[in-house]
């Protein structure tokens, strides 16, 4: 089903894949100011982290006190929806006695990255995910699937579409509809995006796809306009466009989540998101690094008449 102006889903994942690969560690009160700013932003989803061994990817952490002190708090707006990555049976415990609202879990369609993140191979992931899936759903939360490295792997290049849609078909039969594309090395292209998601769509309309895309070579917003146009409706994005997954070649940054609400604000989309709010977060973390960050309108402004 094509998206409307009004049924476009940010999903923001900047406190975890934006944060994941940044060496500072970031202390839990910050976070949770970060938080409640995005809470009110306009945002739709909030990837508050991930359930990992601490000693993998340290800045997670304190993701179990982060959903806690939400959850204790009350103060989560009624249409925010609070969201994890999983990538096993522990963090799918972890998630559920925390509080997570939607679990997110993949599987690589890239064997060496499959087997770098995860240290398993390509079927393997794909049952255990699949189970976990299943797990999570029967408990009555939300759940997302995704296919990392649908576009392509910094280690072994280009990645069958085939190979893709295998794994897209096996969530499909599992009665899995909530579906992720992410472009884990950046390697996508606009029509490949548009083959791919058509693809998916014309084997079943009324699955429910999100997209996940990584600038590491300057087209994130690109592919995020290709993916709009085959029919996408949530878009996954990182705040100050920070992050990248630790475990592939090259580690190139999150489309960045203000570029993209300017972006399809300025084309008539989701105008209710507040734009500025989401420029503030990232203006306090580019301070908090020290450095100037590669998101470009928190930097550079909008056109008076592009504010929204």
């Amino acid at each position: 089903m094509k998206a409307q102006m009004t049924d476009l889903l940010f999903h923001e994942v900047g406190l975890r894949d934006g944060l994941q690969m940044e060496a500072l560690t970031v202390p839990t009160d910050q976070k949770l100011r970060w938080l409640r700013m995005l809470m009110h932003s306009g945002v739709d989803i909030i990837q508050v982290g991930s359930f990992v061994h601490p000693a993998r990817v340290p800045q997670m952490a304190d993701t179990d006190r982060l959903f806690a002190a939400l959850g204790e708090s009350g103060e989560k707006p009624a249409n925010v929806t609070l969201s994890a990555l999983v990538l096993n049976e522990k963090g799918l415990e972890r998630g559920l006695a925390c509080g997570v609202e939607m679990f997110c879990l993949g599987v690589s369609a890239s064997e060496t990255h499959s087997r770098k993140n995860t240290g398993m191979g390509v079927g393997e992931a794909t049952e255990r995910i699949i189970a976990i899936a299943g797990e999570a759903g029967a408990a009555g939360k939300r759940v997302q699937v995704s296919v990392q490295s649908a576009f392509g792997c910094g280690y072994e290049g280009k990645v069958p579409q085939e190979r893709v849609l295998a794994i897209v078909r096996r969530y499909l039969d599992a009665g899995l509809n909530n579906i992720s594309l992410a472009d884990t090395a950046g390697h996508a292209v606009p029509d490949q995006v548009e083959r791919m998601f058509s693809a998916i769509m014309a084997f079943d309309g009324d699955v429910d796809m999100a997209c996940h895309f990584h600038n590491t070579y300057g087209l994130g917003l690109v592919n995020a306009y290709a993916a709009l146009k085959a029919g996408v409706g949530s878009f996954e994005s990182s705040v100050a466009g920070l992050g990248g997954c630790p475990f592939t070649k090259i580690a190139g940054g999150n489309v960045c989540t203000e570029d993209l609400v300017h972006m399809f604000g300025t084309m008539g989309f989701r105008r209710d998101v507040k734009l500025d709010q989401i420029v503030g977060v990232a203006e306090e973390m580019a301070n908090f690094f020290g450095r100037d960050l590669p998101g470009t309108v928190y930097r550079t402004g909008t056109p008076a008449e592009a504010k929204i």
